[in-house]
């Protein structure tokens, strides 16, 4: 007697979606609106002064070297976060992480692209927006266009770049994004009342 084989029907492939986090959300408040930014490429970047040269070659951006300073080239953004550490942070579609693989220099890299999140406050009351939660001074003449700086927003810590005289690029652990965006909320119906 032969038994019958019974036809196996493959299991289905177990998935997991991957959520942007604040996927879609945006504010509009007189003088200020807030918005979830696209992803991006992030890395985070430690090395010494020997290896900037080459670094800085490799990412095709220079990496700053003075505090509250960043640096940007063809839809890549270099901040300074100390003094041998910085936040990569790629527009472009292009992979950071990649470049610095190429290079032989003393470097750390690490990619942090589903680490952060980051939200765009932009108009006239940007700047009280962001300074009802940061001590920050972001006056034009302290904190020009392109300044960057890791600081405190509520109770979180934040990196903070200045991309217009009316515009900030808000970034956060993707852990503590909601309350920064919710705390940025709060703070915009404030500074537009």
């Amino acid at each position: 007697m032969a038994k019958a084989a019974a036809k196996k029907t493959a299991a289905p492939a177990p998935s997991a979606e991957r959520r942007a986090a604040l996927a879609g959300q945006e504010l509009f408040a007189t003088g200020v609106k807030l918005a979830v930014m696209p992803p991006a490429e992030r890395i985070s970047l430690r090395a010494p002064d020997a290896s900037m040269a080459a670094l800085s070659k490799a990412l095709g951006v220079t990496l700053p070297r003075k505090p509250k300073t960043s640096g940007a080239k063809a839809g890549r953004t270099a901040l300074w976060l100390g003094p041998d550490e910085w936040l990569v942070i790629d527009e472009a579609a292009k992979d950071p992480l990649a470049d610095c693989a190429k290079v032989t220099a003393l470097h750390s890299a690490v990619d942090v692209s589903h680490r952060n999140v980051a939200i765009s406050v932009t108009g006239p009351a940007a700047a009280a927006t962001i300074n009802s939660g940061c001590p920050q001074d972001l006056s034009l003449d302290a904190f020009p266009v392109g300044a960057a700086s890791r600081t405190i927003l509520g109770k979180v810590e934040i990196v903070l770049l200045r991309t217009a005289a009316d515009a900030f690029r808000v970034e956060c652990w993707r852990s503590f994004s909601d309350y920064v965006f919710t705390f940025l909320s709060e703070a915009a119906g404030d500074a537009a009342a």
